[in-house]
């Protein structure tokens, strides 16, 4: 499993979700947290239908997000 340098909750890992970024290793993707945030605005809806995500894992899937949409790339290192 690969960590992204800077974003110590977010994790990649072919074996999981077909290596696209997840959350703490967790079967839950990045993009499943944004679709979430976008259709359950408030905490706690979302801590409803995933009551294992903590608010900081929810602040690292943002700005892992924000960084993905810059130019800039985000390396990846193995764990």
């Amino acid at each position: 499993m690969a960590t992204f340098i800077g974003f110590d909750r977010i994790t990649s890992d072919v074996s999981v979700m077909g290596g696209q970024p997840c959350v703490r290793g967790m079967r839950l993707t990045v993009q499943r947290v944004l679709e979430v945030l976008a259709e359950r605005p408030t905490d706690d809806e979302l801590r409803a239908d995933y009551p294992e995500l903590t608010e900081e894992d929810v602040r690292e899937v943002l700005a892992f997000a924000a960084a993905s949409l810059g130019e800039r790339v985000i390396p990846m290192t193995a764990a």
